[in-house]
């Protein structure tokens, strides 16, 4: 697959976190009285931002609370610090030999501004990335206000970079705006879900994902 640009979701596609943060948000809603729900249920916004992934969980929210659910999880979420072994195995990898190959790369996520800066140091993986952009400076996925502030930054178009993500939120976003996209099932959705969001490839390995991009 010959493009540009690579952007990557963040957590469940570059980061093994996704079970930590049904956990955080699990704890941070119940210690406030909020009923617990299915697993799936917190494993399923991953990939929104805050504000519009509390709005799901909870419908009728008031901002008040969100902001109280908001901090207990941030207790819980940043007791953990994203280390070199949260990269699932091969994906820093991956990044590396597509910067070596001349290609560039960027991150476009759910998470805050503060937790993505706090992750790219602690993981060892920030220095591959020239832009990352965050659901709390932009839009919330699948709105693709992201992936446009992406392509604006390097001048290109959206045919010219790929999406790379595991969950619904990330091809869509990509899709609405004629992007490329990989969905990969080692994250939140399987590609049942995947595939009904024309990705150019849906893999279930790193190997896979390298040879769809061609390293």
């Amino acid at each position: 697959m010959n493009v540009r640009v690579v952007i990557f979701d963040w957590d469940g596609t570059l980061v093994d976190s996704v079970e930590h943060i049904a956990d955080s948000l699990h704890q941070a809603a119940t210690d406030l009285g909020y009923p617990a729900l299915e697993r799936e249920a917190y494993r399923d916004i991953i990939g929104l931002g805050m504000v519009e992934a509390l709005e799901k969980l909870y419908p009728g929210i008031s901002r008040e609370e969100m902001n109280r659910i908001r901090e207990g999880y941030a207790g819980y979420f940043f007791k953990k610090v994203t280390t070199p072994q949260n990269v699932f195995e091969g994906m820093a990898d991956v990044v590396a030999d597509l910067r070596s190959a001349g290609r560039q790369c960027s991150v476009a996520t759910g998470k805050s501004r503060r937790g993505l800066d706090s992750a790219l140091v602690s993981s060892g993986l920030g220095s591959h990335f020239e832009i990352t952009r965050c659901a709390d400076e932009t839009r919330s996925k699948p709105d693709p206000t992201m992936l446009r502030e992406i392509l604006q930054f390097y001048g290109i178009e959206p045919e010219d970079a790929v999406m790379i993500g595991d969950t619904r939120y990330d091809l869509e976003m990509a899709r609405r705006i004629g992007m490329p996209s990989i969905g990969v099932e080692w994250g939140v959705h399987k590609r049942d879900v995947l595939g009904d969001y024309d990705p150019h490839a849906i893999v279930e390995s790193v190997p896979e994902l390298r040879k769809v991009l061609g390293l």
